[in-house]
């Protein structure tokens, strides 16, 4: 007897199609942060607001939003067993990635910082291999490794071979980043995607909200300075994970992640007109590359762990 197959069936590659979409318009949304928390906290030679006023009130004010979203959603309080992984998503992207990319930006340009935090798909494949016990293709690492491997050979042509201070921020980001994103995407399946970063959000407003007070700016900063924290609170703190968990819960974790490899070139194209930096004819080339890989991603099969 044939048994039933359901990773190939048509809801499932319609899941998996609009979880990829949702995972683009994700992507789109968090690839302006860089730019964006560049303009909001100024170079080191011309400092705006403070790297940890961004990072505490980005996440305060998006709590704050969340609070009447759940209250007008009457949405259920969180299980017990689920406040662990709740706790694990909120440092990773409430408070480790927004804090090490705002540290970093301060001293490196959005350009070398897109470069650096491109290794972020693979960093989220990896991690969520390692939490979903899923089992992708060689054919899919490989895809994986070669749109890393692409990412940093623009790094080494960009001359940013030699690794600083602000680089190690970067790859804490990074790191912070897939430990949180994996951590919303198990919560993502047993939760609706636009409450799983609203409970998070609202779990760590008792820390961000008291930071955000302690670290009010004290010197006058740009207009532009505060649009950019506008579009991180709005948008890269809270509407782009609507649309990220929920294209991680419908495509799979393994497998959406890899849209982020177009992350860091979209985040240099948003920073020629956001803050006047100069784009190559390289990155397009890199950038098309990219592209190419992440497609033939996406035909490579990431199996799931059969249903109890």
């Amino acid at each position: 007897m044939t048994s039933p197959t359901t990773t190939t069936s048509p809801a499932r590659q319609r899941d998996e199609t609009r979880g990829l979409w949702l995972g683009l318009l994700g992507v789109v949304i968090f690839a302006m942060t860089l730019p964006m928390t560049r303009l909001a906290v100024g170079p080191a030679s011309d400092p705006q607001l403070p790297p940890l006023f961004v990072t505490a009130g980005r996440a305060a004010l998006a709590g704050v939003l969340s609070v009447f979203y759940l209250l007008a959603t009457r949405a259920p309080r969180p299980q017990a067993q689920q406040l662990p992984t709740l706790a694990l998503c909120a440092l990773g992207t409430v408070l480790g990635f927004p804090l090490f990319l705002s540290l970093a930006l301060r001293q490196v340009d959005a350009m070398h910082a897109a470069v650096v935090t491109g290794v972020l798909p693979l960093a989220t494949a990896v991690a969520a291999a390692i939490a979903f016990r899923q089992r992708p293709s060689t054919g899919f690492w490989a895809c994986a490794v070669l749109g890393c491997a692409l990412v940093l050979g623009f790094a080494a042509h960009q001359g940013s071979g030699r690794l600083s201070a602000a680089d190690g921020l970067l790859l804490l980001a990074v790191l912070s980043a897939a430990t949180g994103y994996v951590a919303g995407a198990r919560l993502s399946a047993a939760m609706p995607a636009e409450q799983v970063i609203c409970w998070v959000l609202v779990i760590a407003l008792p820390f961000t909200l008291p930071a955000m007070l302690a670290t009010w700016p004290v010197q006058p900063a740009r207009l532009s300075a505060w649009g950019g924290f506008a579009y991180v609170t709005l948008f890269s703190m809270w509407l782009g994970f609507f649309a990220w968990y929920r294209g991680l819960a419908l495509g799979g974790t393994v497998r959406v992640s890899q849209v982020q490899l177009l992350q860091p070139f979209l985040a240099l194209l948003f920073a020629v007109p956001v803050l006047g930096e100069r784009l190559e004819p390289m990155t397009v080339l890199f950038s098309l590359a990219v592209i190419a890989t992440v497609f033939i991603g996406k035909k490579m099969p990431a199996h799931r762990p059969a249903p109890a």
